[in-house]
């Protein structure tokens, strides 16, 4: 084989990463916590859909499926990217860094 083959697609992550997530996004700590930080409960539907598309992909590999899982996760980085460092980071160590 000279390795130029196509690679198959596999979803971003393990099937049962996603349900990990759904089960922890709905824990009672996890509501706790993101209502304490955005004073409103977390949805966490979007996971068990992840869940739902990533089964539905391994077993009939449908191109739904795929478009949807990639899509997802897509948005889930896109919305990382919207959040800002809280501190600056700086370039160089301040210049009496070693008189402390």
């Amino acid at each position: 084989m000279d390795g130029s083959a196509e690679r198959p697609w596999r979803s971003p992550r393990a099937c049962d990463d996603y349900w990990s997530e759904f089960r922890h996004c709905k824990s009672l700590r996890s509501h706790f916590h993101h209502y304490y930080t955005h004073g409103t409960s977390p949805s966490c539907q979007q996971w068990k859909e992840d869940y739902k598309n990533c089964r539905e992909w391994e077993k009939s590999r449908s191109a739904e499926a795929k478009e949807a899982l990639q899509r997802s996760e897509r948005s889930r980085v896109e919305e990382q990217k919207k959040f800002t460092p809280v501190w600056e980071l700086r370039r160089d160590p301040p210049k009496d860094w070693h008189c402390h």
